[in-house]
């Protein structure tokens, strides 16, 4: 499978902290990781990982898996929560910080950009990866669940009562918190542009409609407005 805009984003980050650092491997930092979807494919393409996750089920998950992959030796789990984490993870060392999916959960995400932007090396970036609430909206409206529609545009967080999630972002809203904790913006791109609106019929009809549609979303991943009513944002700031 090609890889999308977020991968190939992060494998031009890898690039060009391995050059930083003279062919010496990328260290990386997954906060949030879980089972190792990133760290294990980070450490079989070379880098050096540590992923900091507070379920120990998920860390068991990403133990068996490295241990398949023969990236052991490459990555260090560590069992606490975000909140800790300027406690385990040195100041300024990491070349790559990601946090996909982590934003939306915990309980001050201001202190924990602060804290991720502090383990940054100078020259790094922080990757973050979080669902949008104007596709949320959108998604429910196209659905004809127009109240749930009603409700996250007036809830300020875009959530539902029942969610699990504490909050959405827009662009605006992540553009500040990441620029408030310091960091430089460089990169604000849609990941699920359009692909979680064709209905999974219209893809299956034609065999070659899912290759045109990852062509699409490549194409169309930095372009506005599009890009902002993607099913999730996916932002590289620099330290």
């Amino acid at each position: 499978m090609r890889p999308d805009a977020v991968r190939l984003a992060l494998d031009a980050e890898l690039a060009a902290a391995r050059a930083r650092r003279d062919g010496e491997p990328p260290r990386v930092l997954d906060v949030g990781g879980g089972s190792g979807v990133l760290a294990v494919p980070f450490a079989a393409a070379g880098c050096v990982g540590t992923v900091v996750e507070p379920n120990p089920n998920a860390l068991a998950t990403l133990s068996r898996r490295a241990t398949d992959a023969g990236v052991s030796d490459r990555i260090t789990a560590v069992q606490t929560d975000s909140d800790a984490l300027g406690q385990v993870v040195p100041a300024g060392s990491m070349d790559v910080v990601v946090a996909h999916g982590l934003l939306e959960v915990v309980d001050d995400p201001k202190n924990t950009v602060d804290a991720m932007a502090s383990a940054v090396a100078p020259g790094g970036v922080l990757s973050v990866l979080v669902a949008n609430r104007t596709a949320a909206l959108l998604h429910r409206a196209l659905a004809g669940k127009l109240s749930e529609a009603a409700a996250l545009a007036d809830d300020p967080a875009g959530r539902l009562p029942t969610e699990a999630l504490l909050r959405r972002y827009d662009t605006e809203g992540l553009l500040t918190l990441l620029t408030d904790a310091g960091l430089t913006v460089e990169l604000v791109q849609g990941h699920g542009v359009l692909s979680e609106l064709v209905p999974g019929s219209v893809l299956q009809q034609d065999p070659l409609a899912p290759e045109a549609m990852a062509d699409l979303e490549l194409r169309l991943a930095r372009v506005t407005p599009l890009r902002d009513i993607a099913a999730r944002l996916h932002a590289i700031a620099r330290r």
